[in-house]
């Protein structure tokens, strides 16, 4: 039975429209390619509540996490990643990257100029077409 990962992740935008994203560090499950930040939910955990860890952890400031905005299940050889992305804002605190990624304001039509992993390609499609729609 293959490994069924369950993970919650921030789609933070600024006041210009720009999403935050982060680099994924060495030595992690596709290292180097970009992502929105978040992780893994623990056993007990609330998505919501994994959400906000992951985020206090990795960018040093506290965030509410508001709607889920979908969720994609993708099948990597080794793994299924189940990934619950949700519309995240600032409530306090200074977004500094805490675990030395690289980190970028992206906006939506320059995120495919980016390398993201590929569970992350079907959001950043619907992304692009949601910004182009307005």
């Amino acid at each position: 039975m293959p490994l069924v990962i369950e993970v919650a992740a921030a789609l933070i935008r600024d006041e210009a429209g720009r999403y935050l994203i982060t680099q994924r560090q060495r030595g992690s499950h596709l290292e180097g390619l970009w992502e929105f930040p978040g992780g893994k939910r623990e056993a007990g955990e609330s998505h919501e509540d994994a959400l906000r860890r992951e985020l206090a952890e990795e960018l040093s400031a506290t965030f509410a996490v508001g709607e889920k905005f979908t969720t994609v299940t993708w099948e990597y050889p080794d793994r299924t990643v189940v990934l619950h992305f949700y519309r995240c804002t600032l409530e306090s605190g200074e977004i500094a990257p805490r675990e030395s990624q690289s980190m970028a304001w992206v906006s939506p039509e320059r995120l495919g100029e980016f390398s993201f992993p590929p569970a992350d390609r079907e959001l950043i499609q619907r992304l692009v077409r949601r910004n182009a729609s307005r």
